[in-house]
């Protein structure tokens, strides 16, 4: 019975069908080696709870499927297809402009799979890139420099402070971000750097 992508009744997944499925989703979306093997594996494994026979030859088909679907992330990997390092740059470059935080797109990038160089690559520890990260979230939000009002109040100012940090940034970022002038907030988020950091 077809299921999962898989075309033949009473056999599991072959390597035939294991590609075919890798490369349909790498087709559609980006992604990491940790990221495409665990849609293969899951494959597999609605296929094994489908499938009908002997549990031990169910088991043992998964497991060779298993084998197959990590050799061939292997060797899409090894192709250029599939890299961590080019995901894990484009992830936390589009995740930054949106306002996430370095500790939040580590975290993010973390449950993709990414980790070690890939990961201090794609996160360098660069404080102005923080800064510029924690006004496109205060313009997001109208907060800080992005206001619609005048100074805000003392409890105001405690709840966007209380809202950079629970988006990860580091206390002196949170302030500096939002007490600067929105003239030069505007033009740091457009690319320029006014002043030193």
């Amino acid at each position: 019975m077809p299921c999962c992508g898989m075309a033949r009744s009473g056999q599991g997944p072959d390597s035939a069908d294991l590609q075919q499925a890798a490369l349909a989703h790498l087709a559609r979306y980006a992604t990491t080696r940790a990221g495409l093997l665990g849609v293969l594996l899951r494959r597999i494994a609605r296929w094994a709870r489908a499938a009908k026979g002997e549990p031990e030859a169910i088991a043992a088909t998964a497991a060779t499927a298993r084998a197959t679907a990590r050799a061939i992330v292997g060797r899409l990997a090894e192709s250029g297809l599939v890299n961590d390092a080019a995901f894990a740059e484009a992830r936390a470059r589009r995740l930054a402009r949106s306002g996430s935080s370095r500790r939040s797109i580590t975290a993010h990038l973390l449950r993709h799979g990414v980790g070690g160089t890939d990961l201090a690559a794609a996160l360098p520890d660069d404080p102005a890139a923080e800064l510029t990260a924690a006004l496109a979230l205060a313009r997001k939000r109208h907060i800080g420099p992005f206001r619609a009002s005048g100074p805000p109040e003392a409890d105001a100012r405690r709840r966007e402070l209380a809202a950079l940090a629970r988006a990860g940034y580091p206390a002196a970022i949170a302030r500096r971000a939002l007490a600067m002038p929105r003239a030069e907030a505007e033009t740091r988020l457009l690319g320029g750097r006014q002043g030193t950091d």
